[in-house]
């Protein structure tokens, strides 16, 4: 018995598993590999859930293993560039990173066909037209009618343009003519921007808020809790106690409202309520 208890005091107790605010410190202290691989396992979940919201909205041709591949490439990067000091929690600067690098891979990948596209213009046409004659936006009944469709039709349309639409809000990060970008390029960093940027930024942040309020109750409803709460399209049908493929209709129908809108401002000829008023 004394040599049993002898043997087990002699094993050494197991280390507590570091925390992660341990590990940044590590990471920033030494910059081992050890920490990386560490931090990188911590934040997997990160990856797994970007690519499960856009495998939602992809076709089945389209190869997740190359996503996630871009979105561990993207964790990467996200961690090695970093900068505690900018203000923003890493979670939040990842999850825009990897998504980011998921929809590079997309658009290296090209798979969305160009007559996808092409049906994804003529909505954004249609509904710019209808709204500019009704002075409000349109409901999908009325731009149904302008492009001389059922609304069973139309709602056919909209699911086949969806692939086209579910990047949209990352699109419309450019400001006045800068090159394309995701919403990582333009997380805030007060050591690079200056007050035009800032300034630029905000005016885009305020004209697609004014947009938002403008969108029927469902749609703003839709927009945020995919967007804002971080909900999957499933999750939110059965929240909101619709079908999975009535709330595609819906999100696909908020994000060429917003894309044609913004495309308005830029060809000049300015908000609706501005001419009108």
């Amino acid at each position: 018995m004394t040599t049993c208890v002898l043997a087990e005091s002699q094993v050494p107790a197991a280390e507590p598993r570091p925390t992660a605010q341990e590990l940044w410190q590590r990471y920033h202290r030494k910059g081992d590999a050890l920490c990386e691989n560490a931090l990188i396992e911590k934040y997997l979940p990160l990856v797994r859930s970007a690519l499960g919201r856009l495998a939602m909205t992809l076709p089945e041709h389209v190869d997740q293993d190359d996503l996630n591949s871009a979105g561990l490439i993207g964790l990467l990067q996200a961690l090695r560039n970093y900068d505690p000091a900018c203000g923003n929690s890493f979670e939040t600067y990842a999850r825009l990173r990897v998504r980011g690098a998921m929809l590079d891979e997309l658009r290296r990948m090209d798979w969305v066909p160009r007559t996808i596209h092409e049906k994804a213009r003529k909505i954004q046409e249609a509904i710019a037209q209808v709204e500019q004659r009704l002075g409000r936006v349109p409901t999908d009944a009325e731009v149904a009618k302008a492009l001389n469709l059922s609304t069973e039709e139309y709602s056919d349309l909209l699911a086949e343009v969806r692939p086209a639409t579910f990047i949209c809000l990352d699109a419309v990060c450019n400001v006045e003519g800068s090159d394309a970008g995701s919403l990582c390029d333009v997380v805030a960093d007060p050591a690079a921007d200056g007050p035009v940027e800032q300034a630029s930024r905000n005016e885009l942040q305020r004209i697609i808020l004014d947009r938002l309020k403008e969108l029927p109750s469902m749609q703003r409803k839709v927009l945020a809790l995919y967007y804002g709460e971080d909900l999957h399209l499933r999750e939110i049908a059965e929240l909101l106690g619709l079908t999975e493929s009535r709330i595609c209709q819906i999100h696909s129908q908020a994000i060429l409202s917003i894309r044609s809108y913004m495309q308005r401002l830029e060809s000049g000829q300015g908000a609706m309520k501005g001419k009108q008023s």
